[in-house]
């Protein structure tokens, strides 16, 4: 079963490649994915999106190793998630919080048991030294109640709701993409209309089926391709231009 990696590290430095050794050590038959390592440095939110939109394209059994931990070697508990399908290892911060929003059930698991862990642990890299070496020891087979104590709640972030009144609907910036598009937390399945009108900060924004459709440096909305509404500038940054603080009105014919 594949090792998936989500992390804050960047490429620069070596901690991907170690969490790769220590994996490969343990399990050298297991294939690991890069899933990004470009999350903005502890932006917990962030790594949260980009998990929950990005967990259903990797086939069952997949095991998730998420690394966005500004509380490492605090009380926070690392923390191991089953979902039925996939399961998640890293910090118990809030980290799976988009996943859970859209899975029924999960079981979850303190990790505890340091027979898996490495022998030498630091106290700032957990990825290396916890989640990793548990994420390998997963895949070989390891019963997940083997690492430690089952879990009956975990810390979840506050997600932004869609606030639906009538023929509107309004909503939050909850991303912000290398390109600069603002990514909303309205998904096409709250849209129930037409869309007449897409509002940010109070400017109207035109509402088209794809970037290129405006022309270079305009605004406009459209549907991203993960379903979400989103604010863009054709060939340019939205973010750049409008900020990422604000909400978004849409008004449905």
């Amino acid at each position: 079963m594949p090792i998936i990696l989500l992390t804050d590290f960047g490429l620069k430095d070596h901690y991907v490649g170690v969490m790769k050794g220590v994996i490969k050590t343990i399990a050298p038959q297991e294939d690991i994915i890069d899933l990004t390592h470009e999350v903005p440095p502890q932006d917990i939110k962030a790594g949260a999106f980009l998990l929950g939109v990005s967990y259903r394209y990797f086939p069952d059994g997949s095991i998730f190793v998420a690394v966005v931990d500004p509380g490492v070697g605090t009380e926070r508990k690392g923390i191991l998630v089953s979902t039925g399908k996939y399961f998640f290892v890293g910090p118990d911060n809030g980290l799976f919080s988009f996943v859970l929003e859209q899975e029924k059930t999960f079981f979850a698991w303190e990790l505890k048991n340091n027979f898996y862990f490495r022998r030498e642990i630091s106290i700032t890299f957990h990825g290396r030294d916890i989640f990793a070496p548990v994420a390998a020891h997963l895949a070989r087979g390891v019963s997940p109640k083997e690492f430690g104590p089952s879990l009956k709640e975990i810390k979840r972030l506050p997600w932004p709701k869609v606030i639906k009144d009538n023929n509107s609907l309004k909503g939050a910036v909850i991303y912000v993409d290398r390109f600069g598009n603002l990514i909303t937390n309205i998904h096409i399945r709250d849209i129930t209309g037409e869309i007449k009108k897409v509002t940010y900060q109070g400017l109207e924004i035109p509402f088209l089926k794809t970037y290129g459709l405006a022309p270079p440096g305009n605004l406009l909305a459209l549907i991203g391709s993960e379903g979400y509404l989103e604010i863009a500038a054709s060939q340019g940054s939205a973010a750049q231009k409008l900020g990422s603080q604000g909400e978004v009105h849409v008004e449905l014919a």
